[in-house]
């Protein structure tokens, strides 16, 4: 019998196998599991190893451990408020534990005396008595192997640990070999143990050793599987688009850069290189510039756009919010002011670069005029939102296409911008730091270059956690200070919910209150999306001019907003916010060369919470925060901006398995050099096909 595929066993639906009946057919595939494929990738979240278990008799109070015991006696009641309590006793030979279940009375049915279950929490004294609260627990059955695997459960109606095992023990017997996808040579060079022997240690490890070996062949697996399909994906794109050869040592470039006042830094020198070098190549270029708050990737994207348009094509900046749309608009304005572009239809031969701007709330005359404009080339540069992608604008000679804050933009956005032109380069941008490792599999089709330097002249800005009344009254004496001397300052309301009205309700009500009892005599304004259009650009335009003294605002100015002399930032209820948004909150501040300080609001109410606030004060790193993020929240936040499917990661982790990640891009690039399209790699291919659609299954294919 050959080896069996990957492929084979996601055709073979859990049905099949003794015991799986249709309960237990819907009951596993609210768990993700229809097909053996999916069993067999329902990997342990941890395992008893019953050869070093604790006792019960030998935890001391406040010891947090894992212990095998009989249910002895189960009750369950109703406190006078209504509130369930389930009350279990359990006994291993060593000693008793009383186990308290609150608002789970299905505890009581499913831990009946005689059963067998592990039990994980923390061991407490109460009445005398040694018991865990709200503990989790593992139905083991009888089973009686050294190592027990405890699988992922989904609730009360999951299937039990217990239920799994023969299954799966089905499964790999019906298995028998599996094929290998990855070459005899990468195996031996990275130590990789095989798959067949893998599969069977993962679900029934003879040691603990054994169990991670098996782990990290097949989080390799997952990792090299994903590789490979990006980086098909990267040269997919390459054979099939024709790139514009820019001249990227223009005359324009070199005007740009000696009127800026100031040098570019390493970084934004390096940035530059690796885009002029994309620019100036055969294929598109497809990069993402990844720099830290500040790090200055505006100056990098405008000398791209500049590179088309001395070149005599066109450039295109598409931005998220209109907010955010405007900001550049007048940024990059003001950088090239003075800057002119030859146009022999003029008597001087040359005229003014022409920036311009389009969102939905240009006028329809002016919309009119400035897409007949766009459509005849007397447009070099359009900024705008999601209004650029509209049958109606029509570029003449579209070069480069710049996307800022790519990541709240779908594929399909980005590809219809693309396709405003013959095969566009594309630079997308984001100020949103994620770990390396993680970009690697999040972007892994795109070019990665990395601005992790600040320009000179920006200030440390001082980070206060203010939990309690008195570091509040801290946080509005330094606002009224700064105020004084001359300043401005941001103060974001909490994230209620997702809905934008419930924000803007709570920004308008805490106006009102710092109006009313805290700055009296200040200049108070106020942004949230659900304003009008004009309003909003109102409020940003007083507030830039210096008009207000304090913005009042949600999170619509979580990114690009650029006002140098705003040197406070308050957040309130700053545990309701995630890390990077804290650290694009924050970084709206420290923007010109005067001291500033960011306070965040509030107790945590979280043990994660607590860590993500104390992150922030001590650090100012974005790159530094975002490995603190990943390691709170799991690569789950992070490769959520992928499409989800059997691609997603079930065992490996961004976290434990960087040199993975790695090892993985390393083969993936090695196998694809000599073999673009996996001819003589049929098992890896039929692998790739497992993790895409048809459509994108043939376009990588395509020779």
């Amino acid at each position: 019998m050959s080896p069996r595929r990957l492929g084979t066993l996601a055709t073979v639906g859990v049905a099949e196998l003794k015991g799986v009946g249709d309960k237990r057919v819907e009951a596993l595939a609210e768990m993700g599991i229809d097909d053996v494929l999916d069993l067999l990738m329902h990997y342990p979240r941890r395992y008893v190893d019953r050869t070093s278990q604790k006792s019960i008799g030998d935890l001391a109070v406040g010891d947090e451990a894992m212990v095998v015991a009989t249910v002895k006696r189960s009750t369950g009641r109703r406190t006078r408020q209504g509130r369930s309590i389930a009350e279990v006793d359990a006994f291993d030979g060593s000693g008793y534990l009383h186990c308290v279940f609150f608002n789970q009375a299905w505890r009581a049915n499913q831990l009946k005396s005689g059963t067998e279950a592990v039990f994980f929490g923390k061991l407490e004294q109460y009445k005398g008595r040694r018991q865990m609260t709200n503990p989790v627990v593992d139905l083991i059955g009888d089973r009686t192997g050294r190592i027990i695997p405890i699988y992922p459960q989904s609730g009360k109606a999951g299937i039990q640990t217990w239920e799994l095992a023969p299954w799966i023990r089905e499964a790999l017997d019906r298995a028998g070999e599996f094929a290998e996808p990855v070459p005899a040579v990468w195996r031996d060079e990275l130590n990789l143990a095989g798959r067949t022997w893998a599969f069977g240690q993962i679900h029934e490890p003879e040691t603990m050793g054994a169990s991670q070996t098996a782990r990290r062949r097949l989080a390799f697996d997952e990792l090299f599987r994903l590789q490979v399909a990006l980086v098909m994906r990267k040269r997919a794109v390459e054979r099939a688009s024709e790139g514009i050869r820019h001249t990227v040592e223009g005359e324009l470039v070199r005007r740009f850069h000696e009127a800026l006042p100031f040098d570019l830094t390493g970084a934004q020198q390096r940035a530059w290189e690796d885009i002029a070098a994309d620019l100036s190549g055969p294929h598109p270029m497809h990069r993402l510039l990844q720099g830290d708050v500040g790090a200055g990737k505006t100056v990098v994207a405008v000398t791209a756009l500049l590179a088309a348009v001395q070149g005599g094509h066109q450039g295109a900046l598409m931005a998220p919010t209109e907010v955010l749309a405007e900001q550049h608009f007048l940024g990059v304005r003001d950088l090239l002011g003075g800057l002119d572009v030859p146009d022999p239809a003029t008597l001087t031969g040359d005229r003014g670069l022409r920036v311009e701007l389009l969102t939905n709330r240009t006028p329809a005359a002016r919309r009119t005029k400035l897409r007949a404009a766009l459509k005849a080339g007397e447009v070099d540069i359009l900024i705008g939102t999601h209004a650029l992608l509209t049958e109606h604008v029509e570029f003449a000679d579209l070069g480069v296409v710049v996307i800022d804050e790519q990541h709240r933009f779908g594929v399909e956005q980005r590809a219809a911008l693309r396709g405003k032109g013959t095969d566009p380069d594309v630079l997308v941008m984001t100020a949103t730091p994620i770990p390396r490792t993680a970009a690697m599999l999040v972007y892994g089709d795109l070019d990665l270059t990395v601005m992790d330097e600040m320009p000179p002249g920006r200030t440390p800005i001082t980070t206060v956690w203010a939990r309690g009344p008195m570091e509040e009254g801290e946080a509005w004496g330094k606002v009224r200070d700064e105020v004084a001397a001359g300043h401005q300052a941001f103060v974001v309301c909490p994230l209620v919910d997702e809905s934008e009205r419930i924000q803007a309700r709570s920004a308008t009500e805490e106006l009102e209150r710092l109006r009313a009892e805290v700055f009296g005599d200040l200049r108070l304004g106020l942004l949230h999306g659900q304003m009008a259009a004009a309003d909003k650009e109102a409020a940003m335009d007083a507030f830039r001019r210096g008009q207000i003294d304090v913005l009042v605002a949600t999170t619509v100015v979580e990114v690009g907003v650029n006002v140098p002399n705003a040197t406070v930032m308050v957040v309130e209820d700053a545990g309701r916010f995630g890390m990077a948004q804290l650290h694009q909150l924050r970084g709206r501040v420290g923007r010109g060369s005067a001291p500033s300080w960011c306070f965040l609001m509030g107790e945590a109410t979280t043990p994660d919470a607590e860590e993500r606030l104390a992150a922030l004060v001590r650090s100012t790193d974005g790159f530094e925060l975002a490995e603190v993020d990943l390691d709170l929240r799991g690569e789950g936040t992070i490769l959520g901006t992928r499409q989800k499917g059997r691609s997603d990661l079930r065992l490996a982790s961004l976290r434990r398995d960087k040199d993975l990640v790695h090892d993985a891009r390393r083969v993936a690039t090695a196998i694809l050099d000599e073999d673009p399209l996996l001819a003589g790699h049929e098992i890896l291919a039929d692998e790739v096909r497992l993790l895409v659609d048809d459509e994108e299954a043939e376009f990588l294919f395509k020779s």
